[in-house]
This record gives C-alpha cells, sequence and structure tokens, in this order.
C-alpha cells in the first residue's frame, strides 16, 4: 500500500497561497444563500474554509481532514468556536446530511475514489451539491519526470526501490462515472491547466509537490535531495497543475 501523506500544518498554512487561490474558484462555485449547513472535505490548515464561513452568515460549516497537524492549524486560524473535525473521508458518518459539500486539493491523496464518492453521497441530502477540485490526470507530469532524474541516482534510487507513490490523478470521464455510480443524479468533470511559479519554490515543492518524497527519504538525505532538484529544475520553478474540476448533485 502507498504511504500515508504526512502534512506540516503550520508550513503548509504559511506557503499555500496558489492553493487558496485555486480553492477560491470552487467555492465560488457553490450555489449558497448564507443558511446552509456545508461540509468541507479536507480542510487542511483552514484558509479556503475561513472563506466558506464568510459565505454562512446564518449557516454552519463542519470542516474535516485526517492530518492532525493540519487540523491544529486550523483551528489556531479559526478560533474555538469552529466546528473542525479530525477524521477519515473514507469512513465520514455524520449525524444529519448536509446541503452541500466543498472539496479542494484533497481527492488525489485518496486511492479509493469509489468508496470516497459514496460517503460523500451519503451525507449529502438529496438535490445537495458538491464543488470540489484535485489534481487529474496529467497532474505536474513534466515536473515530476524532471525530479525523477534525481530519484534515480544514489543514494536516492535505493530507497524507492519499492516505494509507491500515494497520489491518484483521475481523468474526468472516471470520475463522472464513478460519481454517477456512486448515486449522484448529475456530474460535469473536467481539466483545466493551472500552471503556477510559487513565491518559495524550494519550500513550496518540499512541502507540498514533493512532499511524499522528501518524507521518505532519511532526514540526513533530505537537503541534499532537495539541493540537486532545484538544480535540475533551474529557474524559474513552473508547476504543472492540471486540476480535475467536479461539480455534482445529489
Amino acid at each position: 500500500m502507498p504511504e500515508i501523506r504526512q502534512w506540516d500544518g503550520q508550513t503548509y498554512d504559511r506557503i499555500s497561497g496558489p492553493m487558496q487561490a485555486m480553492g477560491q474558484a470552487v467555492l465560488d462555485r457553490l450555489n449558497l444563500t448564507g443558511n446552509e449547513t456545508v461540509l468541507d472535505a479536507g480542510c487542511g490548515s483552514g484558509r479556503i474554509t475561513e472563506a466558506l464561513i464568510e459565505r454562512l452568515p446564518r449557516g454552519r460549516v463542519i470542516a474535516i481532514d485526517m492530518s492532525e497537524s493540519m487540523v491544529a492549524a486550523a483551528r489556531a486560524r479559526l478560533g474555538p468556536g469552529a466546528d473542525i473535525r479530525r477524521a477519515d473521508l473514507l469512513e465520514l458518518e455524520l449525524d444529519e446530511p448536509v446541503d452541500a459539500i466543498l472539496s479542494t486539493a484533497t481527492f488525489h491523496w485518496i486511492a479509493d475514489h469509489e468508496l470516497v464518492f459514496r460517503r460523500l453521497r451519503g451525507a449529502l441530502r438529496p438535490g445537495g451539491q458538491l464543488s470540489a477540485q484535485c489534481g487529474g490526470e496529467g497532474n505536474i507530469t513534466q515536473l515530476r519526470s524532471r525530479a525523477a532524474a534525481v530519484i534515480e541516482r544514489e543514494p536516492y534510487a535505493g530507497h524507492f526501490r519499492s516505494w509507491r507513490a500515494p497520489w491518484n490523478y483521475a481523468s474526468a470521464a472516471d470520475t463522472e462515472a464513478r460519481l454517477r455510480a456512486a448515486g449522484f443524479a448529475t456530474a460535469e468533470c473536467w481539466l483545466t491547466e493551472a500552471p503556477t511559479e510559487p513565491e518559495h519554490p524550494r519550500e513550496f515543492l518540499a512541502t507540498i509537490v514533493l512532499g511524499p518524497h522528501v518524507q521518505h527519504l532519511p532526514e540526513s538525505l533530505r537537503e541534499p535531495f532537495m539541493d540537486e532538484v532545484m538544480a535540475e529544475l533551474g529557474e524559474p520553478v513552473i508547476v504543472d497543475y492540471v486540476r480535475l474540476n467536479i461539480d455534482a448533485i445529489a
């Protein structure tokens, strides 16, 4: 099985401006009147959750993330009154169905899309909305191929021989089929290219894009690995994001 993705919530919160910008566009797709109950499925450090709360002056937000570090960062950002829960979306159970679900930059870290979509459909009232975005087919292919040149060198290669990537970059067509199989009445999915030049490229790559690779190495090899990756990439560093957009109705 792939390793579970680990996160540093405080660092992510500080450098995740590009993820916030992409997530804000997903939030803007939600049709909200202000009194709904909305689930933020994979809230991260709470940057988009904060914007969602502002959209619901008479409503309620339930924010869920599997990472203890992300949950701590979200609580620090949003305060003690926010409903933030540490939970696995593959085991999602709510006391009452919600009116809408928002999810940004989360589903590609989940191997079993069929199960997560069934869980989300079960959490939505009939007619409820799902608006989401995650990495899709072709995501960071160019950057990852450049990093692979470093991974294949010693002393790094020996650490990756039995390693399995912890991401799932699905196609739009497969995702639509999975959503309908999970019980959604309608589903529309599409891919968009979103090339991004991060403000702090080394930290951004080590924390987010190449975080699974860095975490897999022993401490003594992590900085040398990033030195070689940055040299391989050159300047400017462009992250060739491809985003899978999802709009569905229960």
